[in-house]
This record gives structure tokens, sequence and C-alpha cells, in this order.
């Protein structure tokens, strides 16, 4: 497994890895409507504008394969999603223990918004709910989530 910073030339790469994970997962917990604003929010142009940034790194599997991604932007894990078929082999964990590291090198405090299929995992990370939001999608429903943070220790 190898963790890097995602290039230009990765775009369709993160952006099928963000589209996938969320089609597939959360249709199990979020209505209609607040799948269709999860995509609407990792649109083409905001991945592509913190590509450019510098902000997005990528996963390699163990074989070879573009598996996960995660964004970091400021103090704040964003955009962190692992393909369905790559769950449950370390990668999200791999994700978060770079992405902990790198913001710790620079702030005292872990910000993150937990959607439902992660926050116990948050949780059991030492992450505590600071806020809970209820965001209108536009599309009819209501997305939920908790912001939460990790202080240094």
């Amino acid at each position: 497994m190898n963790i890097r910073a995602a290039e230009e030339k990765d775009f369709d790469i993160v952006k099928k890895i963000t589209r996938d994970t969320i089609r597939d997962i959360y249709p199990c917990y979020y209505p209609q409507g607040a799948v269709l604003f999860f995509l609407d929010h990792h649109s083409d142009e905001n991945i592509m504008r913190d590509i450019r940034s510098g902000i997005v790194y990528l996963l390699i599997s163990d074989e070879g394969i573009p598996a996960g991604t995660v964004t970091l932007t400021g103090n704040e894990i964003d955009r962190l999603f692992v393909l369905p078929s790559f769950q449950h082999r370390g990668y999200g964990r791999a994700l978060i223990d770079m992405a902990e590291e790198k913001i710790s090198s620079a702030y005292d405090v872990i910000i993150l918004h937990a959607s439902l299929p992660a926050k116990s995992i948050y949780l059991k990370r030492g992450y505590r709910e600071i806020d809970y939001l209820k965001i209108d999608t536009g599309h009819g429903d209501y997305l939920c989530a908790d912001v939460m943070e990790k202080r240094k220790s």
C-alpha cells in the first residue's frame, strides 16, 4: 500500500473513488436527496480545485490499484472514501492515520464532518461531537451529520 499526493492526471481516479463510494454506500444510510447532495458537493470542479491545491491524497492498494482518497483542508479531514470492494482491509485506517499525522504536525485540533456510516469509527478513534448539522439538500430531503473534533493529547 502506498499513499501519495494526487496529481491532475489522477482526477478521474479520485472522482471514481468518490462517486462510486457515495453511490454504493450512502443509499443504505441516507435518503436519495442527501445522496444527490453529496454527489453535487463533490463536484468535478471541487475535486480538481483541491487536487491543484495539493491537498488530495490517493491510496494505492497492495495490488497496485487506486482504492481510496482523502482531502486535507487546513485542520479538516474531508472527502475520505475507500471503494467498497477495498473496504475492511485497513485502507481507511491508513488514510485516517496519515491525515491525522499530517494535520497534527501543524494544528492542535482535527475537525471532520462525520457521515452516518463513519461516525462510530471516529468515536472509537477519540473524536467527540461538537456540533450537529441539519442541511436542506435542495432535493427534498435533509442531510444530518455531526461535526467532530480530536485534540492533541
